[in-house]
């Protein structure tokens, strides 16, 4: 992956605010393939990682006006794509997970005739609630605490993958995690 140069893409963003629809293509095409690779680590999905990459240019087109400092696009679209690519996965995983329990009712129905499946299936809907909350708390945590904590615990990144892809040091990554689990604890503790 090619080194980006951080000033150049400053002046387009600058450019671009302004509604130059040139600099943003550049800005796009100078930024698009690290974006697309998080997409795609991420979300492990070719077809999810480009609708991801669709969603998260056109929520920066449409907010970048807002951007204060132009310096600072790269995290910004990071963070953009991130938050896209986690609500996809979210939404991925709620169909994975309402269709494996549906299956789970069917089969359990077909078995029993009728009878003790409803069990089954609370049981599951309590685990899948338990499971949104979780991820509801880490989502709460500063924003590279939970990033990290997602990508390594939920994305079951290694620690060299996540600080490639959050480009930091692996013991930034690690003092990233163990700040967030501590912090993590003490609300769900608190519960």
């Amino acid at each position: 992956m090619e080194v980006l140069d951080y000033k150049y893409i400053a002046k387009l963003v600058i450019r671009a605010q302004t509604g130059d629809s040139d600099a943003f293509a550049e800005l796009y095409a100078a930024t698009y393939q690290r974006e697309y690779l998080f997409s795609y680590r991420y979300l492990k999905d070719e077809y999810l990682a480009q609708d991801a990459l669709q969603e998260t240019y056109t929520l920066a087109l449409k907010n970048l006006t807002k951007l204060k400092d132009p310096k600072l696009v790269i995290s910004w679209l990071n963070q953009i794509n991130f938050r896209v690519c986690y609500k996809l996965h979210q939404k991925q995983q709620r169909y994975n997970q309402e269709m494996k329990a549906a299956e789970e009712i069917l089969e359990n129905d077909l078995e029993n005739s009728g009878g003790g499946y409803i069990g089954n299936a609370e049981d599951s809907i309590v685990k899948i609630d338990m499971q949104e909350y979780v991820i509801n708390q880490i989502l709460k945590l500063p924003f590279t605490e939970s990033q990290v904590i997602l990508l390594k615990y939920y994305k079951d990144m290694k620690i060299d993958e996540i600080a490639m892809l959050m480009d930091m040091s692996r013991s930034s990554v690690k003092r990233y995690l163990k700040s967030g689990r501590e912090r993590l604890a003490k609300v769900l503790q608190q519960e």
